[in-house]
């Protein structure tokens, strides 16, 4: 099989044993077939009730304790994992699979591709997500907005994310895309004109009253996962965020 990175992974015809060291990837698996999976991050939260050994994070993870697992194969994701942390598994003769994925559709399609690999055909939630993005109507006008992801130091998503994406789809344009950072830091007195802030309650949790009163534009709380899991998170994407983004 050929991941994303154009490597040569060589995988059984039924990858039986998978670790994923990617929350987003633990849930596609999870949701698929639950009982192929060998190992998550402490950091999977999904599907609920998860119970298999935990591997510490995606920036960390505890490669022995992998290896000592025998999987047939090791999910990973570009940006997610340290290039370091991959090679090392590789080197200890684990097939590492990796994920690179920075839009709604490429990520169905990478999602496609990594299933297929591991020997699943028939995935019911990735259809309905295709379904439903595909069935979303094309926005009839646009909006402006930022993404803020931290404070103290205040954070957002800059250019060449997959949260940028989602909202671009959505008819929300990220006013900080074109930073040369991917996560730049900000001062809210600073920013371009917007129209929206785009609050997630992940990786920092806003609240309705820890981080709308920093702005003078409008702002919207939604699920952080909805806008940067990428998995059977894109189904309740597709029904939820046009709504809560009003």
């Amino acid at each position: 099989m050929i991941d994303d990175e154009g490597r040569t992974v060589t995988l059984p015809a039924q990858a039986r044993r998978i670790a994923s060291i990617v929350p987003s990837l633990t849930e596609a698996i999870g949701e698929t077939d639950v009982t192929r999976l060998v190992a998550a991050t402490d950091w999977c939260t999904h599907p609920a009730g998860l119970d298999v050994p935990r591997v510490r994070g995606t920036k960390n993870p505890d490669v022995e304790a992998i290896v000592a697992l025998e999987p047939d194969v090791v999910l990973a994701n570009q940006e997610e994992n340290k290039p370091g942390d991959l090679d090392a598994l590789r080197e200890a003769g684990l097939a590492v699979y990796v994920t690179d994925i920075r839009t709604v559709e490429g990520g169905l399609e990478s999602l496609g591709r990594m299933l297929s690999a591991c020997g699943f055909e028939d995935v019911p939630w990735l259809d309905e997500a295709r379904a439903l993005w595909s069935a979303l109507p094309a926005p009839t006008a646009r909006r402006r907005a930022v993404v803020p992801i931290w404070r103290k130091p205040w954070m957002a998503c800059g250019s060449d994310t997959f949260t940028g994406a989602v909202l671009a789809r959505l008819g929300i344009d990220n006013v900080l895309a074109d930073s040369p950072e991917r996560y730049p830091r900000f001062d809210p007195a600073d920013l371009p004109p917007h129209d929206l802030v785009v609050l997630p309650d992940e990786p920092y949790t806003f609240t309705a009253d820890d981080g709308p009163e920093a702005f003078a534009a409008p702002s919207a709380l939604v699920s952080g996962r909805l806008l940067t899991w990428y998995g059977p998170s894109l189904v309740q994407a597709a029904r939820e965020l046009p709504d809560a983004l009003l």
